[in-house]
């Protein structure tokens, strides 16, 4: 009995599914973790020891070691975890990771858990279409977790019985016969294998699903599972290429680690394995040995798969743990940051992609947005010494607010596509939609800063030119004018790194307020200085344009904020405890 294309494509299908409910039975664990994964990553990493916990918390949470690492990368950016601290979260997500292999050895292969999943799926499907948020996020994982193993049920069902395909089994077996080589080359088919399925968990699975079918032995069944937990890091790797330096040293230092583990479990894997073959038979009292390769004890072998791969993590932390410094220094060499001049224009935050959940790579989106105030507060000040300092080289500052000028362009464009890529998810809540939109109005209203800061500094070029001078009061007002916007500005990067519901929008009204009420008298005065003949009329259109591109900053500003507190004011002459912000949703 041939294996035939339709086989072959029935087992990709399995393997889809399998994969399939992974996904949507990690996205519902992360839903209903919410905040709570934020806080167990900055309240939990004050050193290595406890930033282990942390990943190993976190990954099994998720069932995702890949979001536990890159929301760690977010965390270092932020200046919220140091890069050593980081380590430890990597190093607890690599024992995380290994609980789904557990998950489908028990309930997979111990006894028929199909039944059970089309049960779960059948209870909770109809919670799918509740209106309350928490009862949703619960169905859905639950229904994720029953189409994970039915998955893992097709798959067992399309594997290729060894027994009817002795040609499989003899192509198989001229690659096992090589003792210490074998095991190499399968650590590389395990590696390969994580790669083409972009899932370890699912990488683990195949195996498991495998060696239950008898199609491996157990030690080559070992040896891809040493190279699945090297696999996934490259998938890691390849994620950073787009990535900051931070990004690209946890992924260097995520493959330095296991690496070395691989290093040292293969020089000692026979050992190894005939202690997880005692242990396991002492468990289960059996009499058949899982190297045996006896079909009786296939069923204990993936269990004995699932000790080795937890084992195989959880020394490799212990053993590597005090050189985790060593390993760290190693890739700063490696990996140098070479002053910030490749991250200083690019996403530092969101740059390895979509997170699997929505509400944080909308928390990842905001830290681009805080970043993206900071040049704004840096574009105020460069124009603020073009201005009025004269010692500075005029034409060097003009060519640094050009640069700024082309980095908000550039990050408006990214944060809005990384944006628009979070809101093509299905099944967003109401308010991460609400809050998408209002970071995207964030963003194009600080471009529109950045543009007016840039067209202020060429404005001081016309002034130059004209070789025009103001009188002493009107460079005062215009001092006066820019101190009152960078403290509107300073408050409205305050409020960026703000939760919306912590935002109170009673200052950014005041400080609008003194803003307006400065352009309003300047300007009056400005009339009669040019009345009087105090200045020329060239330097007075300097002037007013001066005066009126900087109380449109002010409006940028207070529109900034508003979108930062998720409310829209019903005016923006009301002050203090006088207005009644609208939410958006409702009006």
């Amino acid at each position: 009995m041939s294996y035939s294309l339709f086989d072959f494509l029935q087992l990709i299908g399995s393997l889809g599914i399998f994969i399939f409910g992974m996904k949507i039975f990690s996205e519902g664990l992360q839903k209903i973790a919410g905040n709570r994964l934020k806080g167990i990553l900055s309240g939990m990493t004050r050193n290595r020891f406890t930033g282990v916990l942390t990943g190993f918390a976190t990954t099994a949470i998720t069932q995702s070691s890949t979001t536990t690492t890159v929301m760690a990368v977010s965390f270092v950016n932020a200046g919220l975890m140091s890069f050593v601290q980081s380590t430890g979260v990597i190093m607890g997500a690599n024992i995380g990771t290994t609980l789904t292999a557990w998950l489908v050895a028990l309930f997979g292969f111990k006894f028929q858990i199909t039944p059970i999943a089309l049960a779960v799926i059948g209870i909770f499907f109809a919670f799918l279409f509740s209106k309350n948020a928490r009862w949703r996020n619960i169905a859905e994982a639950m229904v994720g977790f029953g189409i994970l193993f039915i998955g893992l049920e097709f798959i067992k069902g399309a594997v290729p019985d060894i027994n009817n395909n002795p040609e499989m089994f003899a192509f198989l077996d001229a690659f096992t016969d090589y003792g210490f080589l074998s095991l190499l080359l399968f650590v590389l088919v395990g590696t390969i294998l994580t790669l083409l399925t972009q899932s370890s968990s699912a990488a683990t699975a195949i195996t498991l699903v495998m060696l239950f079918e008898g199609w491996v032995s157990f030690p080559i069944a070992a040896a891809m599972i040493l190279g699945e937990n090297i696999g996934t890091t490259v998938t890691a790797n390849i994620a950073a290429l787009v990535g900051n330096v931070h990004a690209k040293r946890s992924a260097r230092f995520h493959f330095f680690f296991n690496i070395l583990g691989v290093i040292w479990m293969l020089a000692l894997i026979y050992p190894a394995l005939h202690l997880i073959d005692w242990v396991v038979m002492s468990v289960t009292e059996s009499s058949i040995s899982v190297l045996s390769g006896d079909p009786e004890a296939r069923s204990n072998a993936t269990l004995a798969l699932s000790l080795f791969h937890t084992s195989f993590n959880v020394l490799n932390v212990i053993l590597l743990f005090a050189l985790v410094p060593y390993i760290v220094r190693f890739v700063e060499y490696i990996q140098p940051d070479r002053g910030g001049e490749d991250d200083e224009f690019h996403l530092r935050h969101i740059s390895t992609g979509v997170m699997t959940s929505p509400l944080l790579s909308v928390e990842q989106a905001q830290k681009e947005i805080q970043q993206f105030a900071q040049i704004i507060v840096q574009m105020h000040e460069q124009v603020r010494q073009l201005l009025f300092d004269p010692n500075v080289d005029v034409e060097k500052l003009r060519k640094k607010v050009r640069k700024l000028e082309k980095a908000t362009d550039q990050l408006e464009i990214e944060i809005s596509d990384y944006l628009v890529r979070i809101s093509e998810r299905s099944h967003l809540e109401r308010n991460l939609t609400e809050r998408i939109r209002n970071m995207q109005s964030m963003i194009n209203d600080l471009e529109r800063i950045g543009d007016i800061y840039h067209q202020i500094a060429k404005l001081t070029e016309r002034l130059h030119e004209s070789q025009a001078d103001w009188p002493e009061d009107a460079s005062q007002e215009i001092k006066v004018m820019m101190e009152a916007l960078e403290k509107a500005v300073a408050n409205m990067e305050q409020n960026i790194a703000k939760d919306p519901s912590q935002v109170k929008l009673e200052e950014a009204i005041l400080l609008e307020k003194t803003v307006n009420k400065l352009r309003n008298q300047f300007r009056k005065n400005h009339y009669m200085r040019l009345e009087n003949g105090n200045y020329s009329p060239r330097a007075g259109v300097v002037f007013i344009d001066l005066l009126n591109r900087m109380e449109r900053i002010g409006d940028h500003v207070i529109n900034v904020n508003e979108s930062a507190s998720g409310h829209r004011l019903k005016s923006k002459r009301l002050v203090g405890s006088h207005f009644t912000p609208v939410n958006p949703s409702s009006s």
